[in-house]
């Protein structure tokens, strides 16, 4: 309680979020930046880039416009994954081999990749989703964006089940994608067996 105290005197933030991750992503985070810089507080472009700083800082070996299409790819598959506010080890890995696939880089960096990018998610939220949606839809081209939606589904199926919530906000991100109907539907009918309500065999 002490030590708490005086880290708020001497202006630190403390981030429940933020201590959610473990400890060796923690440090590479800190090692990144500063707390301010994490938060976005040091930059005037803070709403747009903040969630996706360190993942880009990750991927700084990449091509500027690769790098940022696989850190918004990857916030976006937390986003979902999320959504129901539990993620669990199944569709972290599932996200690290997505994220590996995709970018083309080793599976240790990927791990860090999704770790940053669940860690995002907790910390910025719904104030950075549509925002970051946006970026990703701009770069990407519609069989880039249909990839992401195959992704998302196969994510959010690898415990059997398709929450309410990630069900919600994988067609919440459907519509900001501008995704065809008709493969949004053809989606669904691959994945139906693990969508709510349905049943079981």
């Amino acid at each position: 309680m002490q030590e708490r105290r005086r880290r708020e005197e001497e202006g630190r933030v403390h981030i429940p979020a933020f201590d959610l991750a473990p400890p060796s992503v923690r440090g590479i985070i800190l090692s990144m930046k500063s707390l301010r810089a994490w938060l976005g507080l040091d930059r005037e472009d803070t709403h747009d880039d903040a969630p996706l700083r360190d993942i880009l800082e990750t991927l700084d070996h990449l091509p500027s416009d690769r790098a940022r299409y696989l850190a918004a790819f990857a916030y976006l598959l937390g986003r979902v994954a999320g959504a129901d506010q539990h993620v669990s080890p199944e569709e972290t890995r599932a996200m690290e081999a997505l994220v590996s696939e995709h970018g083309g880089i080793p599976e240790e960096q990927a791990m860090i990749v999704v770790q940053l990018a669940k860690t995002s998610n907790l910390l910025f939220g719904g104030t950075a989703n549509f925002l970051v949606a946006r970026e990703f839809s701009a770069m990407s081209s519609y069989e880039q964006k249909l990839a992401l939606m195959k992704c998302l589904f196969a994510v959010s199926a690898t415990d059997e089940t398709i929450s309410t919530s990630e069900e919600s906000e994988i067609h919440r991100l459907a519509n900001e994608l501008r995704i065809q109907p008709d493969d949004l539907i053809a989606l669904r009918v691959t994945y139906r067996r693990y969508l709510p309500g349905m049943f079981r065999h």
